[in-house]
């Protein structure tokens, strides 16, 4: 017991705040569970159920007569557990409701259950626990005749009119099965929706709590029950319940404001087989398909990246492991080669590798990196610097003053070291128009907005074009994948709108200048994030999370203007840097 003790009070630590909003998780059959009661408190349930016989003078908990053993009775596995957690302090926080299923006859059976709780006032006195009898009981009418710790189970919509009997009544249970064959997969019909919910109108309407036994058990299931306003959420699963309703609302987003305008390519000059002079690759950090779809459903269905028609799959593992960082993921596009993750610039041996930024500047080309990340990150380094690590960042910030670049604007507060390597720019107004030669534009975590990511690629494409001389510019939302390591719906979605604003940018350019190509991918997926539920209606999601890290599945690719149609397919990562190269007709030989 002393061990059960200690399990309760650490894994017990979540269920102090119960806020669950308006539901609770009912332990069904709890007495199936190796340790019944500890186990469903320590999971988060605050309705505990026990199926209890009466036989020789005893109270057994079982789900049948035949599955009677004298060493499980409703004291020894319940009551004096309860009493025991109570001595422990365990339960001053805690509602709970013990919900005694009569399976034998009704009042000889509930005289044993009143004289066993009689003999613990320590229980029968806590206001916060509540003794409810289900199962075989009494008639309503009779209700009264037990001590005020005994209340009842309702399994009627029929109205009561006498106050003393309403008072003693806990809660109104109902089967579902009456009501709804729905396994749990896939969604109620229409019919059935409509049946279940005024069901539950008609339960609230006797102003108590309302339960539907006999309930499917998926998420699928506690989701739609949450949503429907059911009270106590019938499972035998109460620690993945709990733990799936207690994230619900966190993991639930729509966007009241701040949508992205989605923006219709005119595609004059998509796909078409002409010379290709400027490119901007933009890189969503994290940014997976169902990120895209999350952020596509709250953005009213709607994003500028989907209008797109020239679409690509990509593969991300690394050279050394079968899940990329984003380190080796931008190294592979920026230099053509795969690598170990955490390498900037660097092959598997750490030597360095020529990059895009390196190549385009000798063939005439202007180059420039935006980021929402410091400008020494690992995918705004992996196109200037060669590092065996990502987190030699001192390292790293020399490459960048070494660097070839004509344009750079990301977060940091470099102009002591800059030392007269760039231009410095007060604001992203200023760089428009800033001469084309070594312009540079670093900011504080708390400038940024959800526009802020556009502004700096309209302000970036305008100062990059001014000089009317071919250019590569690569932009990076960042902030995507860090949302996913925190496992965040609403920053990835809110991110993602930032981000579908800079690419809206990008294809206004690609427009007015038809000699340019737009490609727009991830350099890996993070956190695993998948999309179970959400509303057409309203335009909310809910994003469930497999992990906090990056995931293996491939990234998709967008791509818009001449020649585009060459980055469709699947293919490897490094071979991104493969097809730049292709359309732009550059030579690698020195």
């Amino acid at each position: 017991m002393k061990h059960i003790f200690i399990l309760f009070l650490v894994l017990g630590q979540t269920i102090a705040a119960q806020d669950l909003t308006q539901y609770r998780v009912h332990s069904h059959n709890d007495y199936y569970r190796n340790i019944p009661f500890w186990n469903a408190l320590a999971s988060g349930a605050t309705s505990i159920e026990a199926d209890v016989f009466l036989k020789d003078g005893g109270l057994f908990v079982a789900h049948s007569a035949d599955e009677i053993q004298k060493d499980r009775s409703l004291e020894s596995l319940y009551i004096k557990p309860l009493q025991q957690s109570i001595s422990l302090g365990s339960m001053a926080d805690v509602k709970l409701q013990l919900l005694i299923d009569i399976k034998s006859e009704a009042y000889s059976t509930l005289d044993a259950i009143t004289n066993l709780l009689k003999k613990y006032p320590l229980l029968t006195q806590q206001n916060n626990i509540s003794f409810v009898i289900s199962g075989n009981r009494p008639t309503p009418e009779e209700y009264m005749n037990y001590p005020a710790f005994i209340s009842f189970d309702y399994q009627s919509l029929d109205p009561i009119n006498d106050e003393r009997i309403t008072n003693k009544i806990a809660l109104v249970s109902l089967s579902f099965g009456k009501f709804s064959k729905w396994n749990g997969l896939g969604r109620l019909t229409k019919n059935d929706s409509t049946l279940v919910v005024n069901t539950i109108k008609k339960g609230h309407a006797l102003k108590k709590p309302f339960r539907f036994w006999g309930t499917p058990d998926t998420k699928t299931a506690w989701q739609a029950f949450a949503s429907m306003g059911i009270d106590f959420i019938n499972t035998d699963k109460p620690f993945e319940c709990y733990n799936y309703l207690k994230t619900l609302a966190d993991r639930t987003f729509s966007i009241s404001k701040d949508y992205s305008t989605v923006y219709t390519p005119t595609f004059v000059s998509d796909g078409k087989q002409k010379p290709v002079e400027n490119v901007i690759l933009l890189i969503g950090d994290g940014n997976g398909l169902s990120q895209i779809t999350a952020t596509q459903q709250a953005n009213k269905g709607s994003l500028s990246v989907t209008q797109l028609k020239s679409i690509g799959l990509i593969k991300t593992q690394s050279a050394d492991d079968f899940t990329t960082d984003s380190a080796a993921g931008a190294t592979a596009m920026s230099t053509g080669q795969k690598t170990n993750n955490r390498a900037i610039g660097t092959d598997k041996k750490g030597k360095k590798i020529a990059n895009l930024t390196e190549i385009l500047s000798k063939k005439g080309f202007s180059t420039g990196i935006i980021t929402t990340d410091n400008v020494t990150g690992a995918t705004p380094s992996s196109f200037y610097a060669h590092q065996i690590d990502r987190s030699q960042s001192e390292d790293i910030l020399k490459d960048l003053f070494k660097s070839s670049l004509n344009l750079v604007m990301g977060k940091g507060d470099y102009k002591e070291e800059n030392n007269g390597f760039f231009k410095i720019a007060a604001a992203p107004s200023q760089i428009g128009n800033m001469p084309i030669n070594r312009t540079a534009f670093f900011y504080a975590d708390e400038t940024e907005s959800i526009d802020f990511l556009a502004s700096l690629t309209e302000e970036g494409l305008t100062h990059l074009n001014q000089e009317k001389k071919p250019f590569f510019l690569m932009v990076e939302g960042a902030n995507i994948d860090s949302y996913g390591h925190k496992n965040s719906v609403e920053g990835i979605v809110t991110e993602g709108i930032s981000f579908d604003k800079a690419i809206s940018e990008a294809l206004k350019f690609a427009d007015e200048n038809q000699n340019t190509l737009v490609i727009i991918t991830a350099d890996h997926e993070t956190s695993g994030f998948s999309l179970p539920h959400g509303s057409i209606s309203d335009n909310s999601i809910e994003g469930d999370f497999a992990s906090t890290d990056h995931s293996a599945v491939m990234v998709p690719l967008f791509a818009y203007g001449p020649q585009s149609n060459e980055f469709t397919g699947v293919y490897d990562n490094h071979m991104i840097f493969q097809k730049i190269i292709k359309v732009l007709k550059v030579s690698l030989d020195e």
